[in-house]
């Protein structure tokens, strides 16, 4: 395998708008900033990554300017005009930087793209991967009322997805769930709770258990691993983490405490690649299905979720779904596409799309090159 040389990286600002409005238990979102990261290595190949952040800190601590200031500042001197056998090493190269996981793995994908592209491979290949194809599911925001949900409902079932994730709140909950139940008795149905509840509901949520669920995701706290646990003990509805889950550690804990029966990984969230290959590898090992969960990306993350999710213990359909369901028009070509539910993985070099770069000039606000590994701060080792 080749090694790489990053001779400088390219921070591409931009603003992209959603489609149609998307609601969850944290707020509604229409547009976000995006910064789309591209390495370039000395004989010219460019690697993309994003930071999959919001504008606002409100499903973790980052947002998109701060995940800004940590590449600049801190991340792309530490590994900027370094000889680098394999991206696996970047994850460690990064580590003294505590939490920022998505700055993190916005640049360490775009490694991993410039890698399997120099050594001739997709990104399935150097990750492992075995599939040809991912089962896609559909996450759909918090409607105004149970009528509307069912209609958006039979619309995605209609088109084929594997998998219906439905988000949910306090009053907005039960009665949706069971609309949706009433309508389609045995799809592949799932909650996703986005920290919304406490210990306080526990009988409350009780009440999930008869619809016959995949998994409630993220009902309590996003730090909690310890009340999941209890939470667990006393709904027979499997528990998904998602927000609790920033690392190998994190999984380990929860698996050990029996705080989920289901993880949720996305890259972002647990800081690139390397730590997601290590989590599945874990959750293998203990039996426990793995899915990938989406972020409202453009095509660039959403590439490295479907190359991720080739790997074997992805045996729920994730939240991949295809561009158009989010974008106007999304920045990879081709577009990502689904067929009766499922997208290929591509067998091109690298993620296996290429940007194009004229709607990337369109969406952008500014575009920084950084050639220099000078830094304003001290970088330990």
């Amino acid at each position: 395998m080749k090694g790489i040389y990053i001779k400088e990286v390219v921070l591409h600002h931009t603003r992209v708008s959603l489609k149609a409005p998307f609601t969850t238990s944290f707020g509604t979102m229409q547009t976000k900033d995006v910064c789309i990261v591209e390495a370039i290595d000395e004989s010219g190949i460019s690697g993309w990554g994003e930071t999959a952040t919001s504008n606002e800190p409100y499903y973790n601590e980052e947002t998109t300017y701060t995940a800004v200031y940590m590449l600049k500042d801190f991340l792309i001197p530490r590994i900027l005009q370094k000889r680098i056998l394999h991206p696996k090493e970047v994850h460690n190269m990064l580590s003294f930087v505590r939490r920022n996981q998505i700055a993190k793995a916005a640049l360490e994908t775009a490694f991993w793209d410039v890698f399997a592209k120099k050594n001739g491979k997709s990104l399935s290949e150097v990750l492992g991967g075995e599939k040809k194809e991912i089962a896609v599911g559909k996450s759909i925001g918090i409607q105004e009322t149970p009528d509307q949900l069912v209609e958006k409902v039979a619309m995605y079932v209609k088109e084929g997805f594997k998998k219906i994730k439905v988000k949910i709140a306090p009053g907005a909950d039960i009665e949706y769930i069971e609309a949706v139940r009433k309508k389609y008795p045995d799809i592949p149905l799932m909650a996703d709770a986005n920290s919304a509840y406490t210990l306080e509901h526990i009988e409350h949520l009780k009440k999930l258990d008869k619809y016959n669920l995949m998994m409630i995701e993220q009902p309590l706290a996003h730090d909690d691993i310890i009340d999941h646990a209890i939470l667990q003990k006393n709904i027979s509805t499997p528990i998904c983490l998602d927000e609790s889950i920033h690392s190998y550690e994190d999984a380990r804990k929860a698996i050990e405490l029996g705080s989920c029966k289901i993880i949720n990984i996305k890259i972002g969230r647990v800081g690139g690649l390397q730590e997601s290959i290590r989590i599945h590898d874990l959750c293998e090992e203990h039996n426990i299905p793995v899915w990938c969960g989406g972020m409202l990306e453009t095509g660039i993350a959403r590439a490295h979720n479907i190359h991720m999710t080739a790997l074997a213990n992805f045996t729920l359909p994730g939240d991949t779904a295809p561009s158009s369901h989010y974008w106007m028009e999304d920045i990879v070509k081709p577009e990502i596409t689904m067929e009766n539910g499922y997208i290929q993985v591509p067998a091109q070099l690298g993620i296996g799309y290429e940007i194009d770069r004229e709607k990337l000039k369109e969406i952008s606000i500014q575009a920084e090159r950084i050639t220099s590994i000078e830094s304003t701060h001290p970088i330990p080792g």
